[in-house]
């Protein structure tokens, strides 16, 4: 079974350390365990759980819900609702973030249109016609 230290984890997962201290403080990693000396050792699960904690983080959801999360995964079965429905509203939220991005990518790619045909023409006066 392979293990990795905190820098080792926070490189893979591109991180800084602090980051993935703050998120075991906020027990948000219920796989770690500990050297005798304190050190953090990660396994697999340990690094599987900070991709779903950084995959969640993106959708913008708030540490609390995240931490609710894993508290699901510990009641088992009983919970695979609301883990489902979660994921479902996280999906929801994910496509409103990249509806938002489009219309954002749209105005660059104006812009740079814009500017492209201003510059071959010598003038902004071209857009104006």
């Amino acid at each position: 079974m392979s293990t990795y230290t905190i820098k080792d984890a926070a490189k893979l997962m591109n991180v800084p350390p602090s980051t993935i201290r703050y998120y075991d403080k906020e027990g948000l990693i219920p796989s770690i365990k500990r050297k005798e000396t304190g050190y953090r050792i990660f396994t697999e699960e340990a690094l599987s759980a900070l991709k779903i904690i950084d995959c969640l983080k993106k959708t913008g959801m708030p540490i609390k819900d995240i931490r609710q999360f894993f508290q699901w995964i510990d009641e088992g079965d009983d919970s695979l609702e609301e883990r489902y429905e979660m994921f479902l509203e996280r999906k929801a939220a994910v496509e409103t973030q990249m509806a938002e991005l489009q219309q954002v990518m749209d105005t660059i790619n104006y812009k740079c249109w814009y500017y492209e045909t201003a510059l071959k023409a010598g003038t902004e006066a071209i857009h104006k016609k």
